[in-house]
């Protein structure tokens, strides 16, 4: 089955720091601040829900590579709004560019690739 995805479909999440995406929290560090893990966590997920609709109901992206910078901090109870890039196409791999945001700008930015599955099979390979 051939996927059609065309460059330039963008996702959209937000988020609300939290106890449970601190980095004291998931392990990542010692203070109450946005865990780096847990803005990897948004970013795939941002990835992933932009082009979710696009594929047929059997099938699902997986993340397989994302090269991250985590480049400021974000104090309990702010909001981080992440933005998602399909940059390219290659067969079933896509290609992602993605920045995240907190109140005052910029908090992190990273290049991510996905692979499109059929998520059956994929479970199998797993039993």
């Amino acid at each position: 089955m051939e996927i059609k995805l065309e460059a330039g479909i963008k996702g959209e999440q937000s988020t609300i720091v939290d106890k449970n995406s601190t980095a004291k929290n998931v392990g990542s560090g010692s203070m109450d601040v946005f865990a780096t893990p847990a803005m990897i966590a948004l970013m795939e997920q941002t990835a992933h829900n932009s082009v979710a609709n696009f594929l047929p109901k059997e099938m699902t992206s997986v993340g397989i590579e994302i090269n991250v910078k985590h480049i400021k901090a974000t104090a309990l109870g702010k909001q981080v709004k992440c933005l998602s890039v399909l940059e390219k196409t290659e067969r079933k791999r896509l290609y992602f560019t993605i920045e995240a945001f907190d109140e005052e700008g910029k908090i992190g930015e990273a290049n991510h690739i996905r692979y499109i599955v059929e998520t059956e099979k994929f479970l199998e390979r797993l039993r």
